[in-house]
């Protein structure tokens, strides 16, 4: 299956068979062009290009930074891999995990298990509908993961914002901590295996 950028792919079903039990099967089956990637996000498939290079700048330099605070650890850096949880797959912009991820393998070997991710980042993209995916609707979903720390960088909030989530609560898909901080001023990441990692204007600068 073939889907263009954004595109939300519906669904039909019947009794005996589950909408998510529909979507996972119809996500592992598509075949998308070069530059495009699928995620399973509240109910549906989502379609999207791949970033912009701004997008891949503030990337790069969070990746780097965050390679060197983590040396030495048992957690690295990941990217480019579908984090999975109870049929849903997410393709955050960076993850940490162990180094090899085939400590932490969903059950079909598609991806990792979402239990093994304490932390996620994702950096916003333009446009409404990504900008919502990112603040609302993956913050719903890392959260009902139980994916500890969620941090989003996001250019597009005021004249730029980091936002850092933690304390995740499952059965209210929300975080119950969280810290917003404008460009400029230094994000700190206040547990986890990145606890005291700065994600700082030297990330941040345009």
């Amino acid at each position: 299956m073939t889907a263009l950028a954004h595109e939300v792919i519906p669904v039909v079903t019947n009794e005996s068979v589950s909408v998510d039990e529909i979507l996972w099967e119809t996500w592992k089956a598509m075949e998308l062009p070069e530059g495009y990637r699928a995620e399973i996000i509240e109910g549906a498939i989502e379609v999207s290009p791949t970033g912009r290079r701004r997008h891949a700048v503030l990337i790069s330099r969070t990746r780097r930074a965050l390679e060197a605070h983590l040396s030495g650890g048992e957690y690295v850096t990941h990217q480019d891999a579908n984090v999975i949880h109870r049929r849903k797959s997410w393709i955050p912009d960076l993850f940490l995990g162990p180094e090899d991820l085939d400590e932490i393998p969903d059950e079909e070997g598609l991806g990792v298990d979402a239990a093994g991710v304490p932390m996620v980042i994702e950096v916003v993209s333009p446009g409404a509908r990504s900008i919502e995916r990112d603040r609302v609707r993956k913050r719903r979903e890392y959260a009902r993961a139980g994916i500890a720390t969620y941090v989003i960088i996001d250019d597009f909030d005021g004249d730029g914002a980091v936002l850092v989530l933690t304390a995740p609560n499952r059965k209210k898909a929300t975080y119950e901590d969280e810290h917003r901080v404008p460009y400029g001023t230094d994000a700190v990441i206040p547990s986890g295996p990145a606890k005291g990692f700065l994600i700082d204007e030297a990330i941040t600068r345009a």
